[in-house]
């Protein structure tokens, strides 16, 4: 008679069902101790599902014993999951309130969930044999640095951090990230280095100096842009330690990098570092977060920093909490010998061109100019499209989304429009849907338009050559095509084009090194936002954008940065003219603390969606109270909701998305802890509430901590 095989109990993380309740480990039986951190696959349900092994656990009781399964394998010889990763995931999932296997999963390659352990020791076969050695050789830059990129870099070896490099456009911010990499992976062959941009289309440009620098085989990208397999193999080769260097998007920071030394967040003010889907979390935040966890030096990079980073590098003498070291580095690369200063910036007041101007005269005839010395020009236009609404005149019809509670937006490229919230495009009709009009109009302007227009403005204007200038448009709606950005940005730099018209996705990150002139053309929509962060931005967007001007010292004297605006003695504009943003920063932070916004408290949207407006808002009250009912059992969470603002539920800007109702509600406070505690008791009751027959309408709720749009 043989003996039975060992029973070993696990808790394993995976992804349940949303709304399910189910937002901790489960308990399975395996044959073998296997440690925490394994890749296993488990049911769940009528499915096989990846997760990871958390921990081992007791025997559970008997009934509960009984109904707990066997898992159904594991991933070959994969390594486990280390430690740090971890609980790097645990506090990710407790802080932004979402299960611990969804975000856990979430961090892996989709791939994973579809490998069997012989794949998966096939692709560890191949990576392992194209393993190099763990010594890099660093090709030397032949760039010298300046004083400021000598001292950045020396204060970034002599003190621990986290380090806000803040640092003008064209400071050479770069150049410091790649030779503090080149530093830690000098002194120790293991190390490892994290950089994260902001937008994928800012990766090929870094990876390509990266790659230069430190050799293609120690280098990977992650972003969501790489196919499933490429995505397996860059995760694999980061886990495995191969990838000395990761670049990629937010995705990258949850990435499993077992001898992590550095992290960069470059750019770290972008509002794209928040995930804004699932769960909902800061990149930015949880690499200063992961930079402590591992002992990793963490550096933030920007010209216009986030006002929250900027108040942690506030010396607590002047009022910040002093927790991050500011290194400055104000002057551009040339500028000490006299080179490469920042563009002037000139405003041009639109109150006084005529009604419906698009390009003032001025400008024109200077966008002109350079077209004709054989410069280039950018002009921004953060809308895309031709126009943002196409209406009729005498019946006064718009043309809105049938089920958004927005505009589609006409292309007339594809003669479409185009709602950008839900995707419904229709044809554009030949005539009013409502009264039979001929003459349908256009309100506003987007970027199709604004391409059409230069290009006949600039017609009669010749380039040295004697050819006709060439104008060119990158948006969204430009570079849908695989390759198409890449094209387009080969086709600026190499000098083929003259004019070049986009949104914001050309505002910043980009060396162009022919730009003399950038042209603001319509930017006062956000100067009167309710959204209190629009000003942030938009100087922000402004001062990055200004930032592609001159970067050549060759022809920095002659740059320029235009901004078209109907308030050209706005305090925004008077920073920007003085490229100031310290005091922008400064009365932006008084403004803040004054009014008891962020970073001076703390906020949380709870968020649903629902077939109607009534019965979204209806649950949101709901939850409201019956916190105040419920968390009052005289404990922490009962202080913890003292100290909480819950303000009245509201339909959210764009209320109505695919025929779906969205309102949300705030909850403030001065206190993070006690928000945390308070967000954390109310999981209970909002997953109870979602299940009463009462709010049966409900489509989904979501809790979005330290939201950027309220």
């Amino acid at each position: 008679m043989t003996n039975p095989a060992p029973v070993h109990w696990i808790a394993v993380a995976v992804a349940t069902p949303a709304h399910s309740g189910i937002g901790t480990p489960l308990t399975y039986r395996s044959t073998e101790p296997l440690p925490p951190g394994t890749l296993v696959r488990v049911p769940l349900g009528k499915r096989e599902v990846l997760g990871v092994v958390w921990a081992l656990v007791e025997e559970p009781e008997p009934e509960l014993a009984d109904s707990a399964r066997d898992i159904a394998g594991t991933l070959g010889e994969l390594p486990p999951l280390d430690e740090h990763w971890r609980a790097l995931i645990g506090f990710a999932a407790r802080y932004y309130q979402r299960a611990l296997g969804e975000v856990a999963l979430a961090a892996l390659p989709p791939q994973l969930r579809t490998l069997s352990a012989t794949q998966m020791a096939r692709r560890l076969k191949r990576l392992h044999a194209a393993e190099p050695g763990q010594k890099i050789e660093a090709r030397e830059s032949l760039q010298a640095l300046s004083t400021d990129q000598e001292s950045a870099l020396g204060r970034i070896e002599q003190e621990s951090g986290p380090f806000l490099l803040f640092g003008t456009t064209g400071s050479g911010k770069t150049e410091v990230y790649m030779r503090a990499a080149e530093r830690v992976l000098a002194r120790d062959p293991e190390a490892q280095v994290m950089v994260l941009v902001p937008e994928i289309n800012l990766t090929p440009q870094l990876e390509a100096r990266f790659v230069t620098r430190f050799g293609e085989a120690s280098v990977v990208s992650m972003h969501s842009g790489l196919t499933p397999p490429q995505r397996l193999a860059g995760w694999l080769a980061a886990h495995a330690g191969q990838a000395r260097i990761v670049l990629g998007t937010r995705m990258a920071v949850l990435a499993s990098m077992p001898h992590l030394a550095l992290i960069v967040v470059d750019e770290e003010h972008d509002p794209s570092y928040k995930q804004q889907e699932g769960a909902r979390y800061s990149a930015r935040d949880l690499a200063v977060y992961r930079g402590r966890l591992v002992g990793a030096k963490v550096i933030l990079g920007s010209a216009t920093p986030s006002l929250e980073s900027w108040q942690q590098s506030r010396p607590v003498s002047d009022g910040g909490s002093g927790r991050y070291v500011r290194l400055a580095m104000p002057r551009r690369i040339g500028a000490e010998d006299g080179g490469a200063g920042l563009p002037r910036v000139r405003r041009v007041d639109m109150s006084r061109q005529p009604r419906g101007t698009l390009i003032s005269p001025p400008l024109l005839a200077a966008i002109g100019e350079r077209a004709a010395r054989g410069e280039q020009a950018l002009l921004l236009l953060n809308r895309r499209g031709y126009a943002p609404v196409l209406h009729c005149a005498d019946c006064g019809w718009k043309s809105e989304c049938p089920y958004c509670s927005a505009y589609r937006v006409f292309h007339k490229i594809d003669r479409t429009l185009r709602c950008h919230h839900c995707g419904f495009t229709e044809r554009v009709p030949r005539a009013c849907p409502s009264c039979g009009n001929l003459d349908i109009g256009t309100i506003g302007r987007g970027t199709e338009q604004l391409e059409e227009h230069i290009g006949q403005l600039l017609a009669p204007v010749m380039r040295p050559d004697g050819t006709p200038i060439r104008v060119a448009r990158i948006d969204a709606d430009s570079t849908r095509g695989k390759g198409s950005l890449e094209t387009q940005l080969a086709q600026v730099h190499a000098g083929e084009v003259d004019v070049l018209v986009g949104t914001q996705m050309i505002a910043k990150g980009h060396d162009f090194r022919r730009v003399t002139l950038v042209a603001a053309i319509n930017p006062d929509s956000a100067l009167f936002s309710s959204d209190f962060r629009a000003p942030e931005r938009l100087f922000s967007l402004l001062l990055q954008a200004a930032g592609r001007a001159g970067r050549d010292a060759a022809v920095a004297a002659a740059s320029e940065m235009w901004v078209q605006t109907q308030h050209p003695q706005h305090p925004l504009y008077e920073a920007l003219k003085a490229h100031d943003y310290s005091s922008f920063a400064e009365s932006q932070l008084t403004e803040r603390a004054q009014a008891g916004l962020p970073p001076f408290t703390h906020l949380a949207l709870l968020r649903a969606d629902a077939r109607t407006q009534d019965a979204a808002q209806a649950f949101l009250k709901a939850a409201a109270e019956a916190a105040r009912t419920a968390l009052t059992d005289g404990g922490d969470v009962q202080a913890a909701l003292e100290h909480t603002t819950w303000y009245p539920p509201v339909p959210m800007a764009v209320q109505r998305v695919a025929n779906v109702e969205r309102a949300q509600m705030m909850i403030e406070s001065l206190s993070r802890p006690a928000l945390q505690r308070v967000l954390t008791a109310c999981q209970p009751l909002l997953h109870k509430l979602r299940a009463d027959p009462e709010h049966r309408g409900i489509v989904r709720w979501a809790v979005d901590v330290d939201p950027l749009a309220v």
